[in-house]
């Protein structure tokens, strides 16, 4: 008899490296972009090296291009900074 759900044949694991790849990645677009890049590409191929050809390739890939962008959004941001004097929390009045 089989138990509630799936056949344990055909049950799936969720790769966790791929997923934390992929959290890193989307949340450093907004914050922390110069920490949570390298971690979402570091755990974006620890997850890929982990999925081969299972379930999470996907988003492990996903995770290390926003890691990417996040890195290359800090640098222009850093730059764009740097061209207008720096940073300043000078509203002015």
């Amino acid at each position: 008899m089989t138990s509630y759900g799936s056949s344990p044949a055909t049950t799936s694991r969720t790769n966790g490296m791929a997923v934390a790849g992929l959290v890193c990645g989307i949340v450093g677009i907004f914050v922390l972009n110069v920490v949570l890049g390298p971690l979402a590409i570091i755990f974006g191929a620890l997850g890929l090296r982990q999925a081969g050809a299972r379930n999470g390739a996907g988003m492990a890939k996903a995770g290390i291009i926003l890691g990417i962008v996040d890195l290359v959004l800090f640098f222009v941001l850093l730059a764009v900074a740097a061209s207008n004097g720096g940073f300043s929390w000078y509203v002015g009045g």
